[in-house]
């Protein structure tokens, strides 16, 4: 049988306290749905559980600030996010069943630090900041540096994550995550992509002409070299890796290899080369090295005319509804 203490503190000052009060041994926990697991398997054995759902400060929302124990479900229904963030409103559709999304907080799935973390990879392209705060007080890092490997974060012990910052964004601004997975439902990835890219238009005194070349059934290739013709150019992008290294990734050689450049499908096998060898894949149950490594070029050319997609056709209904 399975024995601990459990606590419901309603402030993060109380959850501090008791963390001092068994000097740092007790464990957090919030939506439960990695804790309870691991519990359960006896990989891990708290004398002490403390629960930070009862804090309402960590599950406040606004436009630019996502309290640590902000569930999915909550995040996948908030128009803002699904508009301005949409890789983190891609993660959050595809992760676990609606049931899960009702009780797992983003703030879980990044403390938990699988290489697999769905929202990981968003919020990287995102430039999202954490806010941490322990006895000494609050301090934030780049999400960035918030990963050091598998299972493992920068967070000190007793440390609560209590929010994370995301940066605004002009209209020319999209992205997308596309998780890779044997199957459509409650799949942990194969492979995890995210893209945010900044463009802007050189013909036409920067109209985008784009809009009516993808509102047709036009091949990928054709649309590719419609962005060349227009001279659709990368000012910013910034991609991420997930299950493909120790921890989530940024390809920033990649990165660097598009800044500045013109869209055309010439660019997209050099980026896609480079983000592979910038990658460590290991084999596992669900994917081979190799494939990952293949299914990386592949992704990310998706990933980036996906954003670009959504910067020429923002809002409303578009059709047709392109799959990338």
């Amino acid at each position: 049988m399975i024995w601990y203490e459990y606590y419901k503190p309603g402030t993060i000052s109380e959850a501090l306290a008791l963390t001092s009060r068994f000097r740092g041994e007790a464990m957090y926990i919030a939506g439960g749905t990695d804790v309870m697991v691991l519990l359960k398997q006896k990989k891990i054995v708290p004398r002490q559980l403390i629960s930070l759902r009862n804090i309402k400060e960590l599950s406040l929302m606004d436009r630019l600030t996502i309290g640590a124990c902000v569930t999915h479900r909550e995040l996948q229904k908030d128009e803002y996010v699904k508009e301005r963030f949409s890789a983190l409103h891609d993660a959050v559709c595809n992760l676990g069943s609606t049931q899960i999304r009702n009780v797992a907080t983003i703030g879980g799935n990044i403390c938990n630090a699988a290489p697999s973390a769905d929202t990981a990879c968003p919020l990287l392209v995102l430039g999202a900041e954490a806010v941490m705060v322990g006895s000494d007080g609050e301090r934030r890092v780049a999400i960035d540096d918030f990963f050091t490997g598998p299972g493992k974060t920068v967070l000190r012990k007793g440390e609560i994550l209590k929010s994370l910052l995301l940066p605004e964004f002009g209209e020319m601004t999209g992205s997308a995550y596309i998780k890779h997975t044997r199957r459509n439902a409650m799949d942990l990835p194969i492979i995890g992509v995210a893209v945010r890219i900044t463009i802007n238009v050189g013909k036409n005194g920067g109209e985008l002409q784009c809009k009516d070349f993808l509102n047709t059934v036009e091949s990928g290739r054709e649309i590719l070299q419609r962005f060349t013709e227009e001279e659709v150019r990368c000012e910013d992008i910034r991609i991420a890796l997930g299950v493909v290294s120790p921890r989530p990734m940024r390809a920033k050689k990649a990165e660097a290899a598009l800044k500045g450049k013109v869209i055309s499908e010439k660019i997209f096998r050099e980026i896609g080369e480079i983000a592979a060898s910038e990658a460590a894949p290991r084999d596992s149950i669900r994917g081979q090295a190799w494939y990952r490594s293949e299914m990386i070029k592949v992704l990310i050319a998706r990933a980036i005319l996906k954003s670009i997609d959504r910067i020429i056709r923002s809002g409303g209904t578009v059709y047709p509804e392109r799959l990338w």
